[in-house]
């Protein structure tokens, strides 16, 4: 009768230390894709810009 005998693992609760890295990860993931996006934004306005001041594009209507 062996079968009576299952050892079953007792639910201990979250582990703070995986909380908190799993936080941590999340939040500079996040931050990352965040600093990329305004890179790439600063990138398009400085271009535009660039451009501007070149003349070779105009912000005024042609007529």
């Amino acid at each position: 009768m062996a079968a009576h005998r299952i050892a079953h693992v007792a639910y201990t609760g979250p582990s703070i230390i995986k909380e908190i890295f799993y936080g941590m990860t999340l939040g500079l993931l996040a931050g990352g894709v965040w600093k990329t996006h305004h890179w790439n934004e600063q990138r398009k306005t400085k271009a535009f810009y660039d451009l501007l001041e070149k003349g070779e594009i105009s912000v005024v209507a042609e007529e």
